[in-house]
């Protein structure tokens, strides 16, 4: 709840949190639904980068449907795809060599024809200048930090712009108590694992009755490579090395635009081996033959990572709160599968917008918009999200082998079969936390030195993402007990923070004799991928937003 501080306010039809494709497709949609009903909606969006775009990371090939129906012009408007898919490979790798998995293999829906490469930053960009241009308020630089909540409990609005707060909770020079922004309803858009959605999960028992969420952490690399090395339109996806069997994730790698090549790894955060580090499985990784060389010769110029949502249909939550909703990825509707979810973001951003304007038209507010979860449910989103329901269970019951295969049997019957599966609907069972192995039962991994030319450490990759955090401020990275990672973390896990985080915020130093271990958080390295407020087995690790404008600002990415 909201500290007792006296504060302004400002009120609004509707308020978003969050400026990603969902936020911006929601706040564009309610401006052309009152255009064209020839009245007014006021709408704020919030994003807490430095503009919009600024932490936007994503892989992306982007299936253009849910934009073709935002804007129906939208090449002719000059959305940023301009390079389409020519070229689908999808390959099994072991630990020299690759086997070529034929695309007449994979469901229909697999397949990437009529979708573009492209930067979802880039886009989000483009889509916040439709967004002014259609009178939308845009604030940039504004992080919502908590919640305002009517008499009656429901949602009233945010708090944003508290500025100037020292680490010791003291307030500084600088110091201004933010304002709140009310609205009739409330939008959260914050992407995965946002702290808002945390705390209306729980007020409002938005999860009961559903699975666990379910992640992966995904980091990428932007590189501008040679004219030999670059095949623009190819997109290649990679299962199998160097990850082992029982641990899911595979390799995206795109081409697009002036000679960039957009190159990742995502890891599911259900991994058991405690020893294992993302960030350095995918420096790895691009040595290998059928990946090294595209990227030899060539400069890699922007890093990044963040977490995804992959629990699919069973572990979206209740969409609807007294007061807002959850759109895009604060509800989790990104197809595995796929390696997609920003046109599923956009739809149900724009499914939400059109019940809360029929509902301002009723002089309705602080209401449930019930009816944005129907539409969701007769959406093409929900239909998309069930045909693939069970490929992640079955990878995590089954292993990247057998349960891909497994998986790729169940999306060709449930695609056939108009949705039925013959395993029904299969659950997830444990939380990715809960998913971690004690450290005495798994090997120590070693990972290779980078070289410095295809393979970088976490700090020269850090600089890349133009991170950085006003360093007076209380830290947005908070334990709820200081004495569990040595304690506690340390002894059965090995401290696995140090390891999973893709940035170097996590540190178990010693003193000169190798004695006296000691926990340190760097939080001016976060580049906000949250995979400790997700992994961190003893779920000690709280991530909380930092002042407006503080993070990563990424371009192109």
């Amino acid at each position: 709840m909201s500290e007792a501080v006296e504060r302004e306010s400002m009120e609004y039809d509707v308020v978003i949190v969050g400026g990603g494709p969902a936020g911006l497709s929601a706040a564009i949609r309610l401006k052309q639904l009152a255009e064209k009903a020839g009245t007014e909606v006021s709408v704020a969006l919030l994003e807490k980068g430095s503009e919009v775009g600024a932490h936007i990371l994503s892989g992306a090939v982007l299936d253009p449907k849910a934009l073709a129906e935002l804007f129906p012009d939208w090449k002719d408007l000059g959305a940023p795809l301009e390079t389409p898919v020519t070229h689908d490979k999808f390959l099994i790798l072991g630990p020299q060599g690759e086997l070529s998995l034929p695309m007449f293999a994979l469901p229909p829906f697999m397949h990437n024809e009529g979708c573009y490469i492209g930067s979802l930053a880039n886009v989000c960009r483009w889509l916040g200048g439709q967004a002014e241009a259609l009178g939308v308020e845009i604030y940039p630089g504004f992080a919502a930090s908590d919640l305002v909540f009517r008499e009656d409990g429901s949602v009233k609005g945010v708090i944003v712009g508290v500025v100037g707060i020292g680490k010791d909770g003291q307030h500084k020079g600088s110091y201004e108590p933010g304002m709140e922004l009310h609205g009739k309803y409330v939008f959260i858009a914050e992407g995965v694992r946002g702290s808002l959605a945390k705390q209306l999960e729980a007020k409002f028992n938005l999860r009961d009755g559903k699975e666990p969420q379910k992640f992966g952490i995904g980091i990428k690399e932007l590189w501008q490579v040679p004219d030999a090395n670059f095949k623009p339109g190819l997109a290649q996806h990679t299962t199998g090395w160097p990850l082992d069997n029982n641990t899911g994730g595979g390799s995206f790698m795109y081409h697009f635009g002036d000679n960039y090549v957009t190159i990742g790894y995502v890891v599911h955060l259900n991994y058991k081996n405690p020893w294992l580090s993302p960030f350095d499985e995918f420096q790895q990784f691009k040595h290998h033959p059928s990946v090294k060389p595209y990227l030899e010769g060539g400069k890699r110029i922007a890093y990044g990572a963040r977490a995804i949502t992959e629990g699919g249909w069973q572990s979206i939550p209740k969409l609807t709160f007294p007061g807002g909703v959850l759109i895009g990825c604060s509800a989790g509707f990104v197809n595995v599968p796929r390696i997609k979810g920003s046109h599923n973001a956009m739809k149900t951003g724009m499914l939400a917008a059109e019940e809360a304007f029929k509902a301002l038209q009723d002089g309705r507010e602080g209401d449930e918009l019930t009816s944005y979860t129907q539409a969701f449910e007769k959406s093409w989103v929900a239909k998309e999200l069930k045909v693939v329901r069970n490929a992640k269970p079955l990878l995590s019951k089954l292993g990247t082998f057998l349960g891909g295969a497994a998986g790729m049997f169940d999306m060709w019957c449930t695609h056939l079969l108009g949705g039925f599966s013959l395993f029904g609907t299969l659950k997830h069972g444990k939380t990715d936390a809960a998913s971690t192995g004690l450290a005495k039962d798994y090997p120590q991994l070693t990972y290779p030195k980078p070289d410095g030319v295809i393979s970088f450490d976490k700090l020269s990759s850090v600089f890349l993402s133009a991170t950085n955090h006003e360093e007076d401020q209380p830290a947005h990275l908070t334990l709820k007990d200081p004495s569990v990672p040595i304690g506690v973390n340390l002894p059965l896990y090995g401290e696995p923070a140090r390891l999973y985080c893709p940035a170097g915020v996590y540190e178990v130093l010693y003193d000169e004799a190798g004695n006296n271990p000691k926990f340190q958080i760097n939080a001016q390295n976060c580049v906000h991928c949250k995979t400790c407020d997700i992994k961190d087995p003893s779920q000690n690790i709280v991530w909380t937003t930092p002042e407006g404008g503080g993070g990563p600002n990424y371009p192109n990415m």
